[in-house]
């Protein structure tokens, strides 16, 4: 029983330590955006991804690195909205 404690309240310091760690009430949305950016950052922080992904499109790292930076505004698109519709219904009862 104190292993479980232990290993659950670890397991909460990182949630509150580190954002893409999710914790309980993130929805799905989130979890995606959340692993879009991680990507994203990843991508630009190591060259030879940078460089990998423009000879396959042929463009040049920092055009790559420029559309990377944009796509991490919203990586995903808008927030669906009936994700929140049947959160706010669950509440309710």
């Amino acid at each position: 029983m104190t292993e479980r404690f232990n290993i659950h309240s670890q397991l909460e310091h990182l949630q509150m330590k580190y954002i893409g760690t999710g914790h309980p009430d993130i929805t799905r949305y989130e979890w995606v955006v959340n692993h879009h950016r991680d990507s994203a950052a990843s991508y630009i922080g190591h060259h030879h991804m940078l460089l990998m992904f423009g000879i396959s499109e042929n463009e040049s790292a920092a055009r790559i690195k420029y559309q990377l930076l944009q796509q991490m505004v919203a990586p995903c698109g808008k927030e669906p909205k009936g994700a929140d519709d049947d959160e706010e219904e669950d509440d309710d009862e």
